[in-house]
């Protein structure tokens, strides 16, 4: 990375273990921290979806979404600055204007929503192309999930709305796919992390039983996971900016990122043994985010499919 993305990088770490509160925010009415999302958009990184920044920028959107994991934080982020900003590049420059202002914007797909319980505008694709529609002309309903930290929804379109241009939707999908692995890696990594300090903190025969050779190797398992997690998720990251193989490389990235995560999530409950499957322990948090993260944008299956297809399997 660069000097300039460490800093951001840094940056956005401290302040999300500063002011990241994920326990009261999953549960508050809204869903997210209103004003750490001021404080995100104060900083210039809602600002990463502005019409003349978004690609370009994708590398430091991969950092906000890697740290957002990090924390499980429930945030808009990854529905409004992602995969929303994509859908509205084809003809809809003010509202990724909107968005970079910090506007919450939720796209109407996959079949789930992002954040449309606190959206200020909807875009909803239908077969000739995609369009606007304010509040008052759709209906939200929420969807249950396992994940307490993503609120979901379907939405149901009441109005006709302002049509905005004929969006790739494949692409959108690959970017989003693109933006998951980011999140997915950040998150992984901190659950080696936890691991790995829970194991030098917790004695058994007299000994840490991090300096057991089986939770050595456990471990070293789930260091490898994270590490080829990150290493997909900034191939992704960078197909994204050039264009070149996004589907293959958004695919790909897309199955491995999210089993790697769902991997590293269940061996920290493993290895924590009983104090990890208690409300007040948050590696819970962590796998039920896994859990979202494998079906959200498409499952692996899916991705494997498309790729097969992709490659005239």
């Amino acid at each position: 990375m660069t000097a300039e993305q460490d800093a951001l990088r840094d940056t956005l770490r401290q302040l999300l273990t500063r002011e990241s509160d994920t326990r009261s925010t999953m549960t508050s009415p809204t869903g997210h921290d209103e004003k750490l999302w001021a404080r995100l958009a104060s900083l210039g990184l809602t600002a990463l979806a502005a019409p003349s920044t978004c690609d370009a920028t994708f590398l430091e959107t991969r950092i906000v979404l890697s740290e957002l994991g990090r924390n499980v934080t429930p945030s808009p982020f990854l529905g409004s600055v992602v995969a929303a900003a994509a859908a509205s590049s084809a003809g809809a420059e003010d509202v990724r204007a909107d968005i970079a202002e910090g506007a919450l914007v939720s796209l109407a797909w996959d079949p789930y929503a992002l954040n449309a319980q606190v959206a200020d505008v909807f875009l909803v694709p239908r077969d000739d192309g995609l369009y606007a529609l304010s509040p008052s002309d759709v209906v939200v309903t929420p969807a249950g999930g396992m994940d307490p930290t993503r609120r979901l929804a379907t939405v149901e379109a009441t109005g006709t709305g302002r049509f905005l241009g004929v969006p790739d939707m494949a692409r959108v999908r690959d970017v989003a796919c693109a933006a998951l692995c980011a999140e997915s890696a950040g998150a992984a990594a901190r659950c080696l992390e936890l691991t790995v300090d829970y194991s030098r903190q917790r004695t058994q025969f007299g000994r840490p039983i991090g300096s057991f050779q089986a939770l050595k190797h456990r471990m070293a398992d789930m260091h490898v996971l994270v590490e080829t997690a990150e290493s997909a998720s900034l191939a992704a990251a960078t197909a994204v900016v050039t264009g070149e193989d996004l589907v293959h490389t958004a695919a790909t990235a897309a199955v491995w990122c999210t089993e790697a995560f769902s991997q590293v999530a269940a061996e920290m409950i493993q290895l924590h043994g009983g104090i990890a499957i208690t409300w007040e322990h948050d590696a819970h948090l962590y796998f039920k985010r896994a859990h979202g993260n494998t079906h959200l944008f498409g499952s692996p299956r899916e991705h494997t499919s498309r790729l097969a297809v992709e490659l005239g399997g």
